[in-house]
C-alpha cells in the first residue's frame, strides 16, 4: 500500500516496519492475520493484526519495545490494531447473552 503524501523513503521505512512487526508476530502467533490499511485519527498506517487469544494484550505485549522504537524514536506514522477473529467475538457475545439470561429473574406468565 502507498501513501502519495509520503515521500518514498518514509513510505520504504513504514513497509520496512511493517514486515518487522509481521515477523515477529507470526513467530508468536503464527495463525496470525494481517490487513494493512492508512487512517486519519491518528493519520498514519495501521497493521491490523487478528489473532485468536483470550486477550489481545498480549499481542500488543510481543511488539510493545519495537512499536515505541517506530513511533517515537523513528517519528513513523505506525500503529498496531489487535482484532479477534469473528468467531472468538461471536462465542465471547454467547457467553455474555447467557450470564445475562441466567441473572435475570424468570418471567411469570399473566
Amino acid at each position: 500500500m502507498t501513501n502519495e503524501r509520503r515521500p518514498a523513503a518514509a513510505e520504504t521505512r513504514i513497509q520496512s516496519a511493517i514486515a518487522e512487526l509481521q515477523r515477529c508476530l507470526q513467530t508468536r502467533f503464527p495463525d496470525a492475520t494481517f490487513v494493512v490499511t492508512e487512517g486519519e485519527d491518528p493519520e498514519g498506517t495501521y497493521l491490523v493484526v487478528t489473532v485468536d487469544v483470550e486477550d489481545t494484550d498480549e499481542v500488543v505485549e510481543v511488539v510493545r519495545d519495537q512499536l515505541f522504537r517506530m513511533q517515537v524514536e523513528e517519528a513513523l506514522p505506525l500503529y498496531l490494531v489487535p482484532a479477534l477473529p469473528l468467531a472468538r467475538v461471536a462465542e465471547q457475545l454467547r457467553g455474555r447473552a447467557e450470564l445475562g439470561a441466567s441473572a435475570l429473574p424468570p418471567v411469570l406468565p399473566l
